[in-house]
């Protein structure tokens, strides 16, 4: 049951919580096979988006007793995240005014080893043709490495490349990989690209996000919807459609992502299965870095 479904949490496009959850009671067939089982972040904005959110990790109190948490240490004492395993967990996080999933690039029960390896390219400026030339370079340099990558619209203002893994790799050997990766690909173009995580040192480049991987990090979860004015959406696409200049990163929407996925189905549906080994594409990075 969704209380107060008549609420406006968007004010600029009139979508209300009932139509936000309405949404997500959708997707969950083809959401949650990339979702369940990783700790969850909610973004909450219980008086609309033009109003302030918070975000919370936490859910040691008021939760229903069915809701699967897990408890990650802290420095000083215990999270308990939240953890998405059905339809109904989905529902609850929609009914806390979670407009935003942000999960961990692992799952239960194995949460020091990833199964997912992600780039977040973010540009300063609205400029949907450059990041989209810095996702095919990333691409390119990852399929040098013997590795095929997926990607997905950030529903912001850039893309979320993702290399799907065999979960063999520890965190820290999946983030000194990204980290390389990224230093890699900055490296071909420093003029667009940059690594610097301060928005005044990027002077306006494209930032090569690889933060994402590290433990307890998040990044905004498949088909999630950002707190943005017309309810965009992170969503997978094709690399052909990325190329073609028919994808911006919020062309997908609340309202329009229901009948994109009746027209093609989930286009990330066999990527879990198709996990990789960093093993050889490390040797060949350093190999890489030893002839430049």
């Amino acid at each position: 049951m969704i209380s107060h479904p008549e609420k406006v949490l968007f004010p600029e496009d009139g979508i209300t919580k009932g139509e936000l959850a309405a949404y997500y009671e959708a997707m969950a067939p083809i959401a949650l096979p990339h979702v369940r089982g990783r700790p969850v972040t909610m973004e909450r904005y219980p008086a609309g988006i033009d109003k302030k959110g918070f975000w919370q990790k936490d859910v040691s109190k008021g939760m229903p007793d069915w809701l699967k948490r897990v408890e990650v240490p802290k420095k000083d004492g215990v999270v308990h995240y939240p953890v998405i395993t059905d339809a109904r967990s989905v529902m609850w996080m929609a009914n806390q005014n979670a407009v935003t999933q942000h999960v961990w690039t692992s799952r239960l029960p194995h949460l020091d080893h990833p199964d997912l390896c992600l780039f977040d390219l973010d540009p300063i400026k609205d400029d949907p043709a450059e990041v989209r030339g810095a996702a095919v370079d990333l691409r390119n340099l990852l399929e040098d490495l013997g590795l095929p990558s997926w990607i997905k619209t950030s529903g912001s203002k850039g893309f979320h490349i993702v290399v799907p893994l065999d979960g063999k790799a520890g965190m820290g050997v999946v983030a000194e990989f990204a980290n390389t990766v990224g230093a890699a690909l900055v490296s071909r173009a420093p003029e667009r690209l940059t690594l610097e995580f301060k928005k005044i040192d990027r002077r306006g480049r494209i930032y090569v996000d690889t933060g994402r991987n590290g433990f307890s990090a998040t990044f905004a979860a498949v088909y999630t919807v950002r707190a943005k004015a017309g309810a965009p959406v992170s969503a997978p696409c094709t690399w052909e459609e990325v190329e073609r200049g028919e994808v911006a990163p919020q062309t997908f929407t609340l309202r329009n992502m229901r009948e994109r996925v009746a027209a093609i189905g989930d286009l990330w549906a066999d990527m879990s299965r198709k996990g990789r080994s960093l093993t050889r594409p490390m040797a060949k990075l350093r190999r890489m870095k030893e002839a430049t």
